[in-house]
Formats: C-alpha cells, sequence, structure tokens
C-alpha cells in the first residue's frame, strides 16, 4: 500500500513535517513494508514558508528588517531555488508589537518590502507571500516605500510610516523603484475578500484588533480611498473593490496594483508548488489532518484543500487531529472519510501540547489505526 501523508501543522506543538514523520514511525510500527510519501502543507498562514522550504529541499534565510513599529527585527523567510517564500508577518505581524502599542496610525510594512529586496538580490525571481496576521493599516505605502517607489506630500517632502503617511500622500513617484521588481512575478497567499474601504474594508473590519478606535477608523478609511483615487490615476489597473484588497491593512491593493500580483487561496497556491495533486494520484489512502478539527476547517483550510483533490481522483482520506471540536464531523461531508482524535489520556491542554508528547501520541495513534486496516485487508 502507498500512503501519502500530507498534514497541516499542530499550531504550537508540531510543524506540518514534524508531525508527518511522527504518523510514518507509527506506519511502519504497523506494516514496515509500507509505501509512504511525505508532502508538506500549509495553507499560506503561519507555518508555510517553514513548511515548504523544509518540504522542498530549499533554506531557510534570516535577515534585519525594520519592524511594524519602526525597530529593527530578525525575519526568516526560505529560499527554493529562484523563488522565496515569505510570510509577511514576520516583519510586519501584529504578534511583534505588545497589545499597549498598537495603532495602525504608525505601524509600517517597510519590512516587508526589505525582504522581497533581500531575496531578489540573492537571485530569487519569484515569490509566494502570505500576507495574514498583520499590525498594519498603511495600504502597503511602507513595503512600497523599501522598494523604491516615493510617496510624497505637498510639499515634496516623504510621507511618515503607518496611516498617518498615507493621509498625507499627495504624489506618487516610481523612478528610482529596482529594475529588479520588474523581473520578478508575485503570488499572494490571502484567504479574505475584503475590499479595500467601506464596510467591509481593512479598516472597519481588522482596524480594531490592530488598536484603533471608531473616529481613527473613519478617518483610516477615507485616508486609503484618497490613496486608491490617486494609485488609480497612474496605475489604471488599480482597483480598491476586488476581493483581497483589504488584506493586511490593503497590503492586497499595494501588491496588485503596483506590483502586478495575484491572489489567489494559501492553500491552492501550496497545493500547485507542492506538486500535490500528482501525489495523490498515485496513493492509495491519504492521511492529513492538523491541530484541530473543527467546523472552520471546511472554510478553505488544508486538510480539506487535500481532500477535495483526493476526491477528485477517487481516493480515500483519513484524519489526524490533536482535538476534534463538535461539529468537526463536518469534514466528513467534505472528504474526510474519517478522522482520529490522537490523546491517550485525560493530560492539561500544556501536556498535551508538549512536542515531545504530541508526537508521540501521534505515533500510536497512527500504529493502532494503520493496524485495523492491515487486519481489514486480510479479512
Amino acid at each position: 500500500m502507498k500512503v501519502l501523508i500530507a498534514i497541516d501543522s499542530f499550531k504550537g506543538s508540531l510543524s506540518s513535517l514534524e508531525a508527518a514523520y511522527a504518523i510514518q514511525e507509527g506506519i511502519y510500527n504497523a506494516d514496515s513494508h509500507t509505501d509512504v510519501c511525505i508532502r508538506p502543507l500549509a495553507d499560506g498562514g503561519e507555518g508555510t514558508a517553514q513548511a515548504l522550504t523544509q518540504g522542498m529541499h530549499g533554506h531557510m534565510e534570516t535577515v534585519t528588517v525594520t519592524g511594524p513599529l519602526g525597530d529593527p527585527v530578525k525575519a526568516d523567510y526560505g529560499i527554493i531555488g529562484d523563488t522565496a517564500v515569505i510570510e509577511m508577518a514576520a516583519a510586519a505581524g501584529i504578534t511583534l508589537v505588545p497589545a499597549g502599542r498598537r495603532n495602525p496610525l504608525y505601524t509600517t510594512t517597510y519590512g516587508v518590502g526589505e525582504l522581497i529586496l533581500d531575496a531578489m538580490e540573492k537571485g530569487c525571481r519569484h515569490f509566494i507571500i502570505g500576507i495574514g496576521g498583520s499590525a498594519t493599516n498603511d495600504c502597503g505605502v511602507g513595503m512600497l516605500q523599501a522598494l523604491g517607489f516615493g510617496f510624497s506630500d505637498c510639499n515634496g517632502k516623504p510621507v511618515s510610516f503607518g496611516a498617518d503617511g498615507v493621509k498625507d500622500i499627495a504624489a506618487i513617484d516610481n523612478s528610482h523603484v529596482s529594475p529588479l521588481v520588474s523581473r520578478c512575478d508575485f503570488r499572494i497567499a490571502c484567504d479574505v475578500t475584503n475590499p479595500l474601504c467601506g464596510e467591509n474594508g481593512c479598516s472597519s473590519v481588522y482596524g480594531p484588533q490592530k488598536g484603533a478606535d471608531p473616529a481613527m477608523i473613519v478617518r483610516m478609511d477615507a485616508w486609503l480611498s484618497a490613496f486608491a483615487a490617486l494609485t488609480k490615476a497612474q496605475y489604471p489597473n488599480a482597483d480598491p473593490s476586488m476581493p483581497g484588497a483589504g488584506a493586511a491593512g490593503g497590503l492586497g491593493f499595494a501588491f496588485s496594483a503596483y506590483l502586478g500580483a495575484t491572489l489567489q487561496s494559501g492553500i491552492s497556491i501550496v497545493l500547485e508548488e507542492t506538486q500535490m495533486e500528482a501525489a495523490i494520484k498515485e496513493a492509495d489512502l491519504i492521511v492529513t489532518g492538523e491541530g484541530r478539527l473543527d467546523g472552520q476547517t471546511v472554510m478553505g483550510k488544508a486538510p480539506v484543500g487535500i481532500a477535495v483533490l483526493a476526491q477528485k481522483h477517487h481516493k480515500k482520506v483519513i484524519a489526524f487531529c490533536g482535538c476534534a471540536a463538535d461539529d468537526a464531523s463536518l469534514c466528513n461531508a467534505h472528504g474526510i472519510d474519517a478522522y482520529f482524535p490522537i490523546l491517550q489520556k485525560p493530560v492539561s491542554l500544556e501536556e498535551a501540547m508538549d512536542p515531545v508528547i504530541a508526537a508521540e501520541n501521534l505515533k500510536k495513534t497512527a500504529e493502532q489505526v494503520f493496524r485495523l486496516l492491515t487486519c481489514s485487508a486480510a479479512l
């Protein structure tokens, strides 16, 4: 039997590949003759860069860039051949800002542009960029500034970082953009469909979690709308109403309008880049899963992305999870034929998420499931 393991990370516990190796060990304990193939899995969010880079035999780079508050931070990204895999949250994520200092008037995406520049200078010409988890609402202006775009006020002076700087933009200058930018293509992992402005825009929907009060939200929405109009005058294809334009505080709009990027669901990019469909076609059984299976899993999460592809080729899918919510059975209607929580006994959450314990639980559960499958095949 040929088994494909494509499992998402157990966040805070096991990476995608750590989980896969634990399952592989359990399978071999049940039947050492099983042919096991492992593919990294992520949905474009946290852990995507590491999963893709390690699973596809690339390497990680660590660089010091400008953090969301303007202070230096160390950020990691992956390089696979001439492709860079970047998570914007590594340079401008909300977890980099203490709760008491969150204020989208001043947080910047400048460090995201610095990551892109570093990768370009190291030979990368293709970019996969996840844009979830931002601390910013600067419409990607900081990122564009790092790449050489100029944004000046009515006096010709460069604007400051953050949404507070966006309000002052009166002119756009692209004459100093790095020439490498035009040689690159950008695929943006984006799983939100918010437009740039309005009641469903980034300021209204995501501003509060980034520290914005109601009055600030109204002002930022107006500033981003004015900036979008100025952008469209110079870049006619700019579309602030497109789904995803409001992702990461307008970073989706900046990538699309200024860099010609395409916005796609994170899982679709990962499945394509890892050639997952070909691997599924060759397998007899698919193993997937994530830390928690629940009703949200069916809303474009990685395990159901795997299951949909498996259904296309009439393959059976089983899933392992750290825990299963009451509504996890929805997964059965979306291609996951059976799922198995891995806890062996009642323990605290801290103990259950300990990487050593989680890996052991995953290994033991996989072994028993595959012993059952071996018995069933022999009947």
